[in-house]
């Protein structure tokens, strides 16, 4: 029986959900651990798009691999990819494919990805997708926010050291990061202020 998404809601699996590290919502706690590190793309415009790299914890990663490397060699091939991509991934297309995104405060509906892709790597699962999103740079900062989360805490999203965030083609234009708790936004019950990657670029 192949454990999809489908199967975490009906009970029999957990729903592949996100959040970033903060305190455990009422009566719930992660199945699923997940480090993520973030791509931002620039073109000559301004921000292109995002790249999202999830690397899974072993037992998750052991559970996709026993039901979808059916030639059990440790490598995806692509109909195997194909596969993870319909089952396993696409389900959470419907919400949002848990990457909250806000531009300038607004949020941003995150409508379809690009070059997913799935891998075997030593024992982890890693997921990597594009999240088109194009903003024209402009001589006042444009403001993003970025943060992967889940209300009902069934898995936890969280930033490796010193990995968290790269930024790609963004010579012609002023950049400032950092990364705190998104004040704006109240999840897990209300409990919690979900952690958040904050950018704003400008024109130079």
């Amino acid at each position: 029986m192949i454990r999809t998404m489908g199967y975490f809601l009906s009970g029999v699996f957990i729903p592949l959900c996100f959040m970033f590290m903060g305190a455990p919502a009422v009566g719930a706690h992660p199945h699923v651990f997940i480090e993520q590190e973030t791509k931002m793309i620039f073109d000559e415009k301004g921000l292109a798009g995002v790249k999202i790299h999830w690397k899974f914890d072993e037992m998750f990663s052991a559970m996709i691999g026993e039901d979808f490397d059916t030639d059990k060699n440790s490598i995806l091939d692509k109909n195997e990819v194909a596969t993870i991509k319909e089952k396993a991934f696409g389900y959470i297309a419907s919400h949002n494919y848990y990457v909250h995104m806000k531009i300038d405060d607004k949020p941003f509906a995150v409508k379809f990805i690009k070059d997913f892709n799935a891998t075997l790597n030593n024992g982890h699962l890693t997921y990597d997708f594009l999240i088109p999103c194009h903003v024209n740079a402009i001589k006042a900062p444009k403001n993003i926010t970025l943060s992967p989360y889940d209300p009902e805490y069934y898995s936890a999203i969280y930033f490796p050291d010193g990995k968290h965030l790269v930024i790609q083609g963004a010579d012609l234009f002023t950049i400032e990061t950092k990364v705190e708790r998104d004040k704006s936004t109240l999840i897990y019950y209300e409990t919690v202020n979900p952690l958040a990657i904050f950018l704003n670029f400008r024109q130079k």
